[in-house]
């Protein structure tokens, strides 16, 4: 863990060394079963996240992928590296609780190996551009999963800071959000 980069508790003002699970259910909007996240260990603002996932057999996703050899999706694991990237741009947003952060690329994708249950996934996502002007947020981060040494996967994400309002009109259909 990072000390000489704490994260700044946005209560007090003061460093924090990381952020646990209920501090991050106040960032996050995903909960069970798709809070992909269970702790920050590291988090430098507008630069890179250290977080964990830490894997179960109890994941809903092991009844069926695959039976007898349980494999966490790889579009899980980039979910995970999104949510990671998610959690530290979040903290910059103070309205937060009315935005959600969307998916608006996925490139360079690789999957290395495996993750299974009993694993650890450990995040690391660094920001490597950041555009914000009144009304629009965005951000391209470069993604990386490790469990303990070994790479498991990668992937280059981008997105785009969008109301929570988006997407739930009337239900006529007319609307143009992404599903």
């Amino acid at each position: 863990m990072n000390q000489s980069n704490p994260v700044p508790d946005p209560s007090s003002g003061l460093p924090k060394a990381g952020l646990d699970i209920h501090q991050i259910l106040k960032i996050l909007p995903h909960r069970y079963p798709f809070l992909l996240i269970d702790r920050v260990l590291d988090l430098e603002r507008k630069k890179r996240i250290v977080a964990v996932k830490n894997v179960t057999i109890n994941e809903p996703f092991f009844n069926g992928h695959f039976p007898g050899l349980p494999i966490m999706p790889g579009v899980l694991i980039v979910e995970a590296i999104a949510q990671a990237g998610g959690a530290l741009l979040l903290t910059e947003v103070e309205d937060r609780g009315d935005k959600v952060m969307m998916f608006t690329g996925i490139d360079r994708a690789k999957f290395r190996r495996p993750v299974s249950p009993g694993d650890q996934l450990r995040l690391e996502v660094e920001v490597t551009g950041w555009r914000s002007v009144p009304g629009m947020t965005a951000a391209k981060m470069q993604g990386y999963a490790y469990v303990g040494e070994k790479r498991v996967a990668e992937a280059i994400v981008s997105c785009q800071l969008v109301d929570s309002s988006r997407g739930r009109g009337s239900g006529s259909g007319d609307d143009n959000a992404e599903s």
